[in-house]
């Protein structure tokens, strides 16, 4: 007979299945496919009481996941954007505060690493924007770029574990 359509609950668990999604990114992508006698809020329900829909991990997976490329703020705009509660996107910006030079630091050396330090206004501001534009703070940005032209001197003490 060819293929069933899924369930509510069916298509549901399928997208949990390939990563975490909050429950409001859930009510979005299922919200097209409810139907006469479906109730979407009972099986998101459901799926949040056998912990199935867990925004702890959802926060642990974007920061996992985003945070070795982008700086605090684009991964607390993304936290929020899926529908995370403020005080978890909290807790997550203090454990990416711990790490932001590192970071920033690794994706300067990535993009910009083989280059010397900027010589230079108009290719330090260059620099300057490739970071802003990922989220990374201005005065950590500033931090990076004036240890650009050192070797591996003080950076080392608040290196990423990732």
């Amino acid at each position: 007979m060819g293929f069933q359509k899924l369930s509510l609950k069916g298509r549901a668990l399928r997208l949990l299945a390939q990563r975490e999604h909050s429950r409001s990114e859930l009510q979005a992508k299922l919200a097209r496919h409810v139907q006469d006698g479906d109730d979407l809020d009972a099986i998101l329900d459901e799926l949040q009481a056998k912990d199935f829909i867990n925004p702890a991990r959802v926060a642990e997976s974007v920061l996992h996941q985003r945070a070795p490329r982008l700086g605090t703020q684009r991964v607390l705009q993304e936290l929020r954007r899926k529908g995370l509660d403020e005080e978890l996107v909290r807790a997550s910006a203090q454990q990416l505060a711990a790490t932001e030079h590192a970071r920033a630091l690794a994706v300067w050396r990535q993009r910009f690493g083989s280059a010397p330090p900027p010589q230079t206004p108009q290719e330090r501001a260059r620099q300057m924007r490739f970071l802003a534009a990922r989220g990374f703070a201005a005065d950590v940005v500033r931090r990076v770029l004036r240890s650009a032209g050192q070797e591996d001197g003080d950076d080392g003490a608040d290196a990423a574990p990732w």
